[in-house]
């Protein structure tokens, strides 16, 4: 089943290919459709009550929304300026956990600027998950490992298991005090969009199932993997149809 999936976000991915090179205003769209698209959903996942809308106020007019609290606010600004510094990866080889550490120190500078970017020294504890994340002492090393892991296997696997597995072993290792899920994401798109995929989208409203899969991965992580694969594939349709391309 995996095999076939990836066959068919492939195919898509062909198709999408030939709509390239994104240009002008089709470029600017495009942007502009996973800046706010990613920022509003990755941040929903997590409990931001921004909306779609008032997340692309905030970016695009800089408008502060009433009512929601400030932090909803510089979430969805330091999230943008993540995804901003990724686009800037698309062009790499591969990714490193200093780009990893720079993505959070984008991300949460504005939310607590002494703890951006750098790894936890307390536990944390997971709600509603059985597995512990990695002792505070061991994420130094555990970052390591996984600088290892993505140089050999980012050749190696398909590229978007090797972005899902990414987004499982970082989340995993949990090396920051808040905000892992949002890096795990962005770590997971720059590694897409470094072998020719677009950013792919989770919307918020499959939050259990991402979670629960996330949660079985400890054990088996192929319904984890076949997940990511199908949401690159529904993010690449939404892409066609906005482009008025048959599928």
């Amino acid at each position: 089943m995996i095999n076939e999936k990836i066959k068919l976000a492939e195919e898509y991915k062909n198709q999408i290919d030939l709509l390239k090179p994104f240009e002008g205003y089709n470029l600017q769209q495009l942007r502009g459709y996973f800046r706010i698209g990613l920022t509003y959903s990755s941040n929903a996942i997590e409990g931001n009550t921004l909306t779609e809308s008032e997340t692309k106020v905030v970016l695009e007019d800089g408008l502060t929304i009433g009512g929601k609290p400030l932090r909803d606010t510089l979430e969805a600004v330091g999230h943008a300026r993540s995804y901003d510094y990724i686009l800037k990866l698309r062009h790499s080889r591969s990714l490193t956990i200093e780009d990893i550490k720079e993505m959070h120190r984008i991300f949460y500078s504005l939310i607590d600027n002494e703890k951006a970017g750098v790894y936890r020294t307390i536990p944390v504890i997971i709600t509603g998950s059985k597995y512990p994340v990695t002792f505070p002492g061991d994420i130094e090393q555990e970052m390591k490992e996984l600088d290892r892991w993505m140089g050999i296997e980012n050749t190696r696997i398909h590229p978007i298991v090797f972005a899902a597995q990414l987004h499982k072993r970082f989340v995993f290792t949990h090396p920051f005090i808040d905000g892992n899920g949002r890096i795990a994401r962005l770590a997971m798109n720059t590694a897409l969009i470094q072998k020719g995929y677009l950013p792919t989208i989770i919307p918020a409203i499959l939050r259990s199932e991402y979670f629960a899969l996330l949660e079985r991965a400890h054990a088996d992580d192929r319904g984890f993997v076949e997940f990511i694969i199908e949401r690159v594939i529904e993010t690449e349709k939404d892409i066609l149809r906005l482009f008025n391309r048959e599928i």
